[in-house]
């Protein structure tokens, strides 16, 4: 009797605790959205930012976000496959390398954002000469998204039953043919929904962006310029690029705009309602994807 009295009540507060929690989010997320949502309009999303005035939107920021994402995810990607397979399907468990590069991964991942940023500005800002740009505010995205990625392919490879690289293994398959044909493949949806939720994470970052890609946006963009090199190209790899979350931090620090607050606000809005999206999506496309290839109800 003693016993199942406890067990309700160590239930009972854990379901009090998991309440709490899910207060906290809604509270935040109500409070930002209610906040927000009133100054979003077309308007707003498509409207270049204004250093003075009235009537700034968030069109240059929003389109910094996605192409810093892009950036960040074409470089990271390869790597993180490249190091998960290594950890999950090649590695020693028990050897000093795999330790050695497991404890880097746990590293990297605790480091604070802001760390990472400083660490950018001084290697890639000043050292290599690069400036404050897209491609040097990427590469210290990378930095700050490896640890994460690495690990979700790797926890998603170990989640593919032995049974299917000794299956491929038994068909004449090299190990690596294996791993290409047989694991991979199988391990597809987790690796989708720890790249969704990867982007997440990186699309709302600021503090890495801060030291690295610029806090500002003087140069207007051209979108009828397309060039690579060109400094007033929306797809400009050395240009500085203010994101949308370097963008709230600046209007509520450095920026004196009249209607500064509501921009925030409605920025604020714009970038959880995606962050929402890359998590919900996270989910629907894994969910979606794992279906399809295992033919589940």
């Amino acid at each position: 009797m003693k016993a199942k009295t406890t067990d309700k009540i160590a239930t009972t507060i854990l379901y009090i605790i998991a309440a709490i929690i899910v207060i906290i989010l809604a509270f935040l997320l109500l409070y930002i959205l209610v906040g927000g949502l009133p100054h979003v309009t077309w308007q707003f999303l498509t409207t270049p930012s204004k250093t003075f005035g009235i009537g700034g939107g968030i069109a240059n920021q929003l389109w910094n976000s996605f192409y810093l994402l892009i950036l960040t995810l074409l470089i990271s990607f390869p790597i993180s496959l490249g190091a998960g397979i290594y950890l999950s399907e090649y590695a020693n468990q028990k050897s000093a390398l795999t330790n050695i590069v497991r404890t880097a991964i746990e590293i990297l991942s605790s480091l604070p954002s802001i760390v990472v940023g400083l660490f950018g500005m001084i290697l890639f800002v000043q050292e290599l000469k690069i400036g404050y740009s897209v491609i040097a505010g990427a590469l210290a995205l990378t930095v700050f998204n490896l640890p994460l990625m690495t690990r979700n392919v790797e926890q998603s490879l170990h989640s593919v039953e032995q049974i299917q690289r000794e299956g491929g293994l038994a068909l004449g398959l090299s190990r690596w043919e294996t791993v290409i044909h047989v694991v991979i493949p199988e391990a597809i949806p987790g690796i989708v929904t720890g790249i969704i939720l990867s982007a997440g994470r990186v699309f709302g970052e600021a503090a890495a962006l801060i030291y690295t890609a610029g806090s500002s946006s003087i140069m207007p963009l051209n979108w009828s310029n397309w060039n690579f090199l060109s400094n007033n190209s929306p797809i400009g790899l050395f240009r500085t690029a203010e994101s949308l979350a370097v963008h709230i931090w600046a209007i509520n620090s450095e920026t004196p705009l009249p209607d500064g607050s509501a921009i925030s606000a409605g920025a604020g809005a714009v970038l959880i309602i995606f962050v929402l999206v890359f998590n919900f999506g996270a989910r629907f496309i894994g969910n979606a994807i794992h279906k399809k290839l295992t033919s589940a109800e």
